[in-house]
């Protein structure tokens, strides 16, 4: 049993309260592989609520669907009440096999499908109410006034306690904030996905909304190395980011080494400095890195109690500006180019 006491942290500012790390439920049956055993991923859940990690983060698109039964299972007999179970919504996919690494998927915002979604996860997960909702991708045909205004009717219906965006737009985000408060956005920020710093992390702060750091470990690059690519399998949707490939991935070796110093240095392992550089970004941030595994799990709780000054983040940053390669595969919708079309062009149909 990990040791560590996982410290509690205000995500945004509407009243939610989770855990200061987060588990991401998504590599349990989807996209990284073949789905693990489900009773393992059940007693990894149990695990880590009683290692104080109670912020689930699953999505209706993991498997499709069989990510949230997942959670169901391992949420019965009285569990669903320690935890903070965030699902999203907006990413329609078609039915994936383990010989097809890629499916058919839109985006969807329009509101009768904002209903079927939470009616349809709220089923899956077995649940009369889910505590973080989010927008998976924005609908670039909708206005995001339109999509949150179902959203809102969802919350005062108590179907949903609070909203969140995920690839949002700086200015997607500030309309949306006007129609409803955001609690919290979910980005990719890590050391080697930096984008959001620019713009959209400053814009949740302005406006009180927490920030959920997903794939905070790169997908697995800065836990493992040149290792985690050798061993991908071909289902393996990693296998088409850039930055695992041709020269772009001979590149990040070297930074990864850089990162294996540091962290030998801070006597920690290179997940656990990846995770406590986030940590150490503000306590309105909420990284919540992915495993299937017991000791995987210990590790990324062992990243709380490393202790970085200024000199180490310093370090961190400029090993990190240089990352070469997109952190998403070509046609891959990201919140560069999720703006949506003005109130008043809508025509409700």
């Amino acid at each position: 049993m990990a040791t560590i006491m996982v410290p509690r942290i205000k995500l945004g500012s509407q009243g939610l309260e989770v855990s200061a790390q987060g588990l991401g439920c998504m590599g349990m049956t989807a996209y990284y592989g073949t789905p693990k055993p489900q009773p393992d991923m059940i007693n990894l859940i149990h695990y880590a609520l009683n290692s104080g990690i109670t912020f689930l983060d699953t999505s209706d698109v993991y498997g499709p669907h069989t990510n949230e039964i997942l959670l169901a299972k391992a949420l019965g007999g009285g569990m669903r009440e320690k935890v903070e179970l965030a699902t999203k919504f907006g990413i329609r996919s078609s039915i994936s096999t383990p010989t097809k690494s890629s499916v058919q998927q839109s985006i969807c915002g329009d509101p009768a499908y904002v209903r079927a979604a939470c009616e349809a996860s709220l089923k899956r997960l077995d649940v009369e109410c889910i505590d973080l909702y989010y927008q998976h991708r924005i609908d670039k045909h909708i206005p995001i006034e339109v999509t949150m205004g179902e959203l809102k009717k969802l919350v005062e219906e108590g179907k949903i306690k609070y909203v969140g965006l995920s690839e949002a737009s700086a200015s997607t985000i500030r309309r949306a904030h006007a129609v409803h408060p955001v609690t919290a956005v979910q980005l990719e920020w890590s050391l080697w996905s930096r984008d959001a710093e620019e713009e959209i992390i400053p814009t949740c702060r302005e406006l009180g909304i927490g920030i959920v750091a997903y794939s905070p470990l790169g997908r697995g690059f800065l836990s493992s190395g040149p290792k985690i690519v050798e061993n991908l399998s071909e289902v393996d949707r990693r296998k088409s980011h850039p930055r695992f490939q041709g020269e772009n991935a001979e590149h990040n070796y070297k930074l990864y080494e850089r990162i294996n110093k540091v962290a030998a240095k801070k006597g920690c392992t290179p997940s656990q400095l990846a995770l406590a550089w986030l940590h150490h970004q503000g306590k309105d941030v909420c990284p919540i890195p992915g495993t299937t595994k017991i000791e995987n799990l210990n590790q990324n709780i062992g990243a709380l109690s490393v202790n970085l000054i200024a000199e180490d983040m310093s370090e961190l940053e400029s090993i990190a500006s240089a990352v070469k390669g997109d952190r998403q595969p070509p046609g891959v919708s990201t919140w560069k180019d999720s703006d949506t079309p003005p109130l008043s062009t809508w025509k409700a149909t």
